[in-house]
């Protein structure tokens, strides 16, 4: 069985966040959610092929200020930041393909 990164209460803000100049994906979750279980071992996967992409799981649920500034409803919620800015965004991500193609985005010269 694969080994899954948890979710981390981390206390990033959205100034933060919007700072970043290092291709990110924000990856809204919870350790026990189903669907980000699921997901998990495809989204690893795809981004060990993209090694200057940071990964940032991030714990998200009421009150969680970061998640609804990006408006997550659902969860997973992979949200792909290139200079801070948001260029794609997948939810409940079950598409490999899709996943490349919102990877490919990061990889992409301005």
């Amino acid at each position: 069985m694969a080994q899954h990164t948890p979710y981390l209460d981390t206390p990033l803000t959205r100034q933060t966040v919007d700072a970043f100049d290092q291709p990110t994906v924000l990856d809204f979750g919870a350790n026990w959610c189903g669907y980000c279980l699921g997901a998990s071992a495809m989204v690893q996967a795809a981004l060990a092929r993209h090694p200057n992409v940071q990964h940032i799981r991030v714990e998200d649920g009421p009150g969680r200020r970061l998640g609804r500034s990006f408006t997550v409803r659902l969860w997973p919620t992979l949200v792909f930041l290139k200079n801070g800015q948001e260029v794609a965004r997948l939810v409940r991500p079950e598409d490999a393909a899709a996943l490349e193609q919102a990877l490919a985005l990061l990889d992409a010269n301005p």
